[in-house]
């Protein structure tokens, strides 16, 4: 079958509605718009959908980008293995998802680097668009191709990749970048890649690789001659305050599953907290809080404009907050009556009192992390990590006391100056806190993560040695042995797969030949375990003459050129040092955040500082008030049914997901549904039995249970404006009593239709001549079950070679799907039969015509 487009593939692929690009609140700027817009940019994130929707940055981007209306940024996550195949096969471009235009006619791809094991992936998203992977290849025909995330404290290992790299906070940076190169349109001089790229280089934070020659000395060691006496290093970009106004307060609310499944609202952002091994502590300082006023303006509107029933406040430490009781009394005040969740993913034992953990328990449970990082007070003072063993016994006792029933902890291996002690410290630690676990027989349990510590740069232990997997091996699976149980899960990081990220986090530009390699030999999504294959990044490591130990093993001395030191954090080099000969010490280093500057030198005390909200008394604002749902009326609540069609990109919604979908769109439209009562209270919608993926309706049937009487055709007309493309409602009463309720039909009318001649009428006449007409399906535990399509099939009908309608009666034991009917009657595989367009036409038989 030849395609003509993407989307003519989705019907192949295992998640087709990850390629749509018609979620709510996206932005779909025509390209073929005339003077409308002048710079397009694709936001790529190198992983899958599931993970890419799910990441704050890219939000940032995408919204501060499409606020201006020259601008038009679109998203882009990578293939799954499935599309990638199929887009080979076909050599059919990878594209877009808002408008699903091919990647190499924008005019910027803005890269995501989030994770060392998605280079490969970066290189998937190039070769699919036909766009060379080294910049020094690339002429006026192609995209500029840039990049930020944490990776880019390092970037060197895929420099020879990119134009440009963004170090540090994005928000001013890209807004700088796009007038730029706006500029340099307007006079037609876009097209002079060196010209836009030496104007970029002025700008703060932003990091152009060639513009700096690079050379290996006799130890091997990369050094950074720069090309112009003007630019000779890079200093992170940051900003000095969290603006309202750069935040994404309408985000796109993504379908299927994505890792985070919540609205997520950045209360701040930094970390004073100075653990030693955390790059994020050091690359995201000086600490800037949200004040309360603004993350409560924020959360109305978002929630508003989501449909969330959960909110997650993210921040690398959300305990530490300084206003974090305020702000949960404010929100829970506003917002417990409509069942509003609250996830606190982040933050250090004993940070969170009994008062805030009673707070966010209210409305229901979320989930509750520790990271110890360290199972002895001597190697946890190594690390800086201030917390005792007390606290942690303490905060998971409270929290199983408060109704927890699952606490999750984080440990590491092989941080400097581990010794078998510190090793079995985590079995004593974990196996103290089991008892808290079977107190009072509850159903309670932890689960433990353990990782092999892998040193970053631009930490105070970037000079240290990781490690080898095979020691890593040794010691995690030591620790499973001794802690996994009933009551403790244990889970670890593959040691190879930490190996390869030690080699790319401290590595240099030797490496894109290696990456380039790795990919050529197939490797894809390294950091997915069922997709990480090691051998073929040893192969491709023999093939450039590449020793992983000498990125990772080797101590390295405090003299030794760094490939990263022509990029700086805003820390100082004599900062770090005094903090490594503090860890051999066993000394601490306070929280400047309520102590003295420790010196690190972020901070210029003028126009960066630290920012800490507002501290005020919980009091009653309007804006509080305004946003209050409430239910006094005490009238009796009603149940709608209501009627709707699911056609067009609708079809590839799953059941759950479409459940999903219909419930935040009831939020979004402000419909006041009735929740369920208990531990986790949901809104009350009831479906008639779901559709296969792949099939439209004409019409379906829900049930909508509101707190009070609303006219049903508002509540219709609120529904539909809410809903996606291909969901619309058809109609709306007053529901029949249950009893009375047909959640399926007896019979349903079905229409299938091919793009290419399959339906033979004689092959239809030979069906209808045999003495058996039995099709055999997959059952239960393997077995085979018998479907009689004499007694289930009451009509079949070929209208012409790629029309066909039939009709279906609903017998216990004997469902079976058209597709199913079709292709055993016409003699079609399972490939053949997924284009088909299947509609459900009308429930009854009297309907049918031909």
């Amino acid at each position: 079958m030849k395609f003509e487009t993407t989307q003519d593939i989705l019907p192949f692929v295992r998640k087709p509605g990850s390629y749509l690009g018609n979620e709510v609140n996206t932005f779909a700027k025509a390209p073929d718009s005339p003077g409308s817009v002048d710079l397009r940019v694709a936001l790529c994130f190198p992983d899958v959908y599931e993970i890419g929707t799910s990441h704050f940055g890219m939000q940032i981007l995408y919204h501060i980008l499409n606020k201006d209306p020259g601008i038009a940024a679109e998203r882009v996550f990578s293939p799954g293995l499935d599309l990638e195949a199929q887009l080979r096969e076909t050599g059919l471009p990878m594209v877009s998802l808002e408008t699903h235009t091919p990647l190499n006619e924008f005019d910027i791809l803005g890269m995501s680097l989030l994770y060392e094991l998605n280079y490969t992936n970066v290189l998937t998203l190039l070769d699919l668009s036909g766009i060379p992977f080294y910049a020094a290849d690339r002429d006026a025909s192609h995209p500029l191709v840039i990049a930020g995330g944490p990776c880019t404290f390092n970037p060197e290992p895929v420099a020879d990749f990119f134009d440009a790299l963004v170090v540090g906070d994005g928000e001013t940076v890209v807004q700088e970048m796009s007038r730029i190169w706006r500029e340099f349109k307007t006079r037609g001089e876009h097209k002079d890649r060196q010209a836009v790229l030496r104007a970029w280089s002025g700008v703060h934070g932003v990091y152009v690789p060639g513009f700096f020659e690079v050379s290996y000395d006799a130890n091997g060691f990369q050094r950074v001659t720069p090309r112009h006496d003007d630019y000779t290093s890079v200093t992170r970009a940051i900003e000095p305050a969290l603006r309202t106004e750069d935040f994404p307060k309408t985000p796109v609310v993504p379908f299927g599953r994505p890792v985070h499944d919540r609205l997520r609202l950045e209360i701040a952002r930094g970390c004073s907290r100075g653990c030693r091994f955390c790059q994020a502590g050091i690359i995201y300082r000086p600490v800037r809080e949200r004040g309360v006023d603004d993350v409560m303006a924020i959360a109305e509107t978002a929630l508003a404009a989501t449909g969330y029933d959960d909110i997650s406040f993210l921040s690398l430490s959300t305990g530490d907050y300084s206003c974090l009781n305020t702000l949960m009394e404010r929100f829970l005040g506003v917002y417990r009556s409509r069942n509003i969740a609250v996830s606190i993913p982040s933050f250090r034992a004993g940070s969170l009192s009994e008062k805030d953990m009673t707070l966010i328990q209210q409305v229901r449970k979320t989930g509750f992390t520790i990271a110890p990082e360290a199972g002895t007070q001597r190697l946890r003072d190594v690390i800086n990590k201030n917390i005792s063993e007390e606290a942690i016994a303490d905060t998971v006792a409270d929290a199983f006391r408060l109704g927890w029933r699952l606490i999750k902890f984080y440990f590491m291996v092989g941080l400097p100056t581990e010794t078998d002690k510190d090793v079995d410290g985590i079995v004593s630690l974990v196996r103290r806190l089991a008892k808290t676990v079977g107190a009072g027989g509850k159903k309670n349990s932890i689960n433990v993560s353990v990782a092999a510590f892998i040193p970053k740069a631009h930490t105070p232990f970037q000079w240290e040695p990781q490690i080898s997997r095979e020691q890593a091996r040794e010691r995690l699976f030591n620790l499973k042995d001794r802690l996994e149980t009933r009551k403790i899960g244990f889970k670890w990081q593959n040691p190879d797969a930490g190996l390869l990220e030690g080699v790319f986090a401290r590595g240099d530009r030797r490496l894109a030949r290696l990456i380039e390699t790795a990919y050529h030999k197939g490797c894809r999504f390294d950091g997915w375990s069922d997709c990480f294959d090691f051998s073929k990044w040893q192969a491709a490591a023999d093939d450039c003459g590449i020793d992983f130990d000498f990125y990772t093993t080797r101590r390295r001395d405090v003299n030794e050129p760094l490939p990263w030191n022509h990029i700086s954090a805003g820390i100082s080099r004599d900062f770090l040092l005094g903090e490594r000969e503090k860890a051999l010490e066993g000394n601490l280093t306070g929280d400047c955040r309520d102590g003295e500057c420790q010196g690190c030198g972020v901070c210029d005390f003028d126009e960066i500082k630290p920012v800490l909200a507002e501290d005020r008394p919980v009091e009653s604002r309007e804006a509080d008030t305004a946003a209050t749902a409430t239910s006094s009326s005490g009238e009796a609540p009603v149940t709608l049914e209501i009627e709707y069609t699911k056609t067009g990109p609708a079809r590839f919604f799953g059941h759950l997901e479409f459940v999903q979908i219909i419930t935040r769109a009831v939020h979004r439209a402000g419909i006041p549904v009735k929740f369920s009562e208990g531990f986790h209270p949901k809104p009350k919608i009831a479906f008639s039995d779901p559709l296969p993926v792949g099939f439209e309706s004409e019409r379906e049937l829900m049930w909508l249970t509101l707190e009070r009487p609303e006219r049903p055709d508002t509540v219709a007309a609120s529904l539909n404006a809410a809903l996606p493309e291909g969901i619309a409602i058809r109609g709306a009463g007053l529901a029949p009593k249950k009893s009375k309720r047909t959640p399926s039909a007896e019979r349903a009318v079905y229409s299938l239709v091919s793009k290419i001649p399959v339906f033979d009428a004689s092959q239809l006449e030979a069906f209808r001549a045999s003495d058996r007409q039995v099709l055999r399906l997959p059952g239960k535990k393997g077995k085979e079950k018998e479907i009689d399509l004499s007694a289930v099939l009451a009509r079949i009908v070929v209208q012409d070679a790629c029309h066909l309608l039939m009709e279906i009666k609903a017998l216990p034991g004997q469902g079976v799907r058209p597709d199913q009917v079709a292709g055993f009657v016409f003699g079609l595989d399972s490939m053949a039969l997924k284009p088909f367009r299947v509609v459900k036409r009308r429930f009854f038989s009297e309907h049918l015509e031909g």
